[in-house]
């Protein structure tokens, strides 16, 4: 029987995302700090879902990584975090 492997950590997950250039490590960028500082505001899924007006499963989705919410969505999660949400367009080089 073999033993399993450890899960990933949150930082792990976004160096393996940005090395293989995989252009979902923004939002898994925002889901580490999303996870962080609800924790940090000692909220649960449940509670921070309330506060947006979504579900907890949409926010364990988020934070695992998932499929990258709206724009709007992120919008009241940072204000339910009481963070702002910045998004910076740059030319490619």
């Amino acid at each position: 029987m073999s033993a399993m492997a450890r899960p990933k950590s949150p930082l792990e997950r976004l160096q393996e995302r940005i090395r293989t250039a995989d252009r979902g490590w923004f939002f898994a960028a925002i889901a580490d700090k999303v996870a962080e500082r609800r924790q940090a505001k000692g909220l649960s899924q449940r509670e921070l879902a309330e506060l947006v007006g979504t579900t907890q499963s949409a926010i364990a989705r988020l934070e695992r990584g998932g499929r990258p919410p709206r724009i709007d969505t992120l919008l009241r999660i940072a204000d339910a975090l009481e963070c702002d949400l910045v998004v910076d367009l740059r030319p490619r080089r």
